[in-house]
């Protein structure tokens, strides 16, 4: 049993090296127009390849600001677990940034409190649709039905205390209380809400009194709003409620105060959570203190080696 074992193991290898030959061969007996276009095939292959194990497993990030140091810094590139929150279809054209219709398969668990997530940013408070495709990185801090209150900077999720992230820090950074979420509710970062988080289904009563507080929210969801004569109207019909579509959750920096999260633009869909990160696989400074690009042979002075392989948890 071994030898024939053995003899297909050769088999197999001699077939692989005479196969190996005959491309060779058959690759200088090509004009070089012929070779373009090979090489154009299997450029396009692999390409095709990286783009759909970026939509099905790991995708790879670059954290673009410090609001969620010391968790992750900025300028650190990390490796995403894109199948744990459900695998998708390719989201985007790759370099071009350019936004794609997709699928997304159903997910092994749900995002939960305390997860650190990557997802794809909602947009500005009062923008329906963000000027441009991005992924955010923040830390769930409260899921669909939940209840958060924010009491001098301490989160209280169903009136239960959430312990801070372990390396979460607070700034003396100035606040601007008019861009808060959601407006005219005259809150601050650090004294925030009672807020439902909402859940599909959720029956929301409206009036004139918080129609600014839902507007963009329910045309996120895809209807048309408005109020005239007193009355609210939803696709052109009058009503006095409105009923929630999607689950959301809500994110925050780790780095409390000097972090534009949910605080100020709001809700973050369920399905738009595309992941979770896994580890750091580079880290360094890429710009100075007052936010300039450096030169990369700065940068490679900047090197941050004790961060590199760390989980981000």
């Amino acid at each position: 049993m071994f030898k024939k074992l053995w003899q297909q193991v050769v088999r197999f290898y001699q077939w692989r090296k005479e196969r190996k030959a005959e491309r060779k061969r058959r690759y200088r007996q090509m004009t070089f127009p012929q070779k373009v276009v090979a090489w154009v095939r299997s450029l396009a292959g692999a390409f095709i390849v990286v783009v759909i194990l970026n939509g099905l497993a790991v995708a790879a990030f670059e954290v673009p600001t410090g609001s969620m140091e010391n968790t992750v810094m900025a300028g650190e590139n990390l490796f995403v677990n894109k199948f744990i929150f459900g695998p998708s279809t390719p989201q985007i054209i790759p370099l071009f940034n350019i936004p794609l219709p997709y699928y997304k398969l159903p997910p092994l668990r749900d995002p939960q409190r305390g997860d650190v997530i990557v997802f794809i940013y909602p947009g500005d408070r009062d923008e329906v649709k963000p000027k441009e495709f991005m992924y955010y990185l923040k830390r769930c801090i409260a899921v669909a039905g939940d209840t958060l209150l924010i009491r001098n900077d301490s989160v209280f999720v169903n009136g239960q205390f959430m312990p801070f992230p372990k390396h979460a820090k607070f700034l003396p950074t100035p606040d601007d209380p008019s861009r808060i979420f959601p407006p005219g509710k005259g809150w601050t970062r650090s004294n925030y809400g009672p807020l439902r988080i909402p859940k599909k289904g959720d029956i929301i009563h409206l009036d004139a009194d918080n129609f600014i507080e839902w507007e963009i929210f329910i045309r996120r969801e895809g209807h048309d709003v408005d109020f005239r004569l007193g009355e609210v109207y939803i696709d052109g019909k009058p009503t006095t409620t409105y009923t929630v579509e999607r689950d959301y959750v809500f994110g925050m920096g780790d780095n409390r105060n000097n972090s534009l999260d949910s605080r100020y633009w709001g809700f973050i869909p369920k399905e738009n959570v595309v992941g979770t990160p896994l580890f750091v696989y580079w880290s360094w400074e890429k710009t100075d203190l007052n936010g300039n690009p450096l030169p990369l042979l700065k940068r490679l002075t900047r090197i941050r080696w004790s961060r590199l392989g760390t989980i981000v948890r």
